[in-house]
């Protein structure tokens, strides 16, 4: 029955994109995918517990490459032998692509109704007690319960880039002017003198404000003072008061 891809699903495995899937097995899932050319091919993946299983990896790889054939010729063209001895299924399909890495999958053509990659999933489980005499409950993988298929790992990042001779020149030039300025500012601020004596401060400009010029001014006339004898203002009074040198005037 043909689902959607669900979340987790890759949408490409190798050169084939994925479109749906087909099928979700004990050991994996098998997508319906289409191949650069246009072909239809059904992608059968193992589930990430699976893969991590080193001999179910094993049983899913070496079911791919017994169908390739010793002979190098792939699918149909198997030995007869292997194909008689029950190595390979009849009904096995071809297979175009193959990955036997930490993340295997295989891709055969897809036929509707017909055998597809799942054939290949079917040798990974194993059950019995695979101690020959039965004795308690069958065997049974730990990653049965897994349902997310085995992604190979991300493409390691690219090496960081080499710079050139110049640029290293370059930064290793300003690096040490830079580094050279903070000493000396640092030297600057922590062996300069205390003892230094500041420069002078200019003294405040001097403001003149002009006074006034004085104002001459003229003397007051001196009025005479009448003597003791009581004369009239003909002239002949004495200018000096008579109780001045006892009232006999100036010698």
């Amino acid at each position: 029955m043909v689902t959607p891809l669900q979340y987790g699903d890759p949408p490409h495995v190798g050169p084939f994109a994925l479109q749906a899937r087909l099928q979700t097995a004990p050991a994996g899932l098998v997508y319906l995918g289409q191949a650069p050319d246009g072909r239809v091919v059904s992608v059968a993946v193992l589930s990430s517990g699976a893969a991590l299983d080193a001999a179910a990896r094993d049983r899913f790889v070496t079911a791919i490459r017994d169908a390739q054939g010793r002979t190098g010729v792939r699918g149909w063209g198997a030995s007869l032998v292997d194909r008689v001895r029950g190595r390979v299924p009849p009904d096995t399909p071809p297979v175009l692509a193959m990955e036997g890495g930490p993340a295997p999958w295989v891709a055969v053509p897809y036929m509707p109704n017909g055998p597809g990659a799942e054939r290949f999933l079917d040798p990974v489980t194993v059950s019995g007690t695979l101690i020959g005499q039965r004795h308690g409950p069958d065997f049974a993988h730990y990653w049965l319960g897994d349902r997310t298929p085995a992604l190979p790992a991300p493409p390691a990042p690219p090496p960081p880039p080499v710079a050139t001779r110049r640029s290293v020149v370059l930064a290793s030039t300003l690096l040490a002017t830079l580094v050279l300025a903070l000493l000396l500012v640092i030297w600057m601020l922590l062996f300069r003198g205390e003892d230094d004596p500041e420069p002078p401060r200019p003294l405040p400009n001097t403001q003149f404000v002009p006074t006034p010029p004085p104002e001459p001014a003229s003397p007051e006339p001196q009025q005479p003072t009448p003597g003791p004898s009581g004369g009239g203002g003909d002239g002949s009074e004495s200018p000096w008061p008579d109780d001045l040198f006892d009232g006999r005037g100036p010698i």
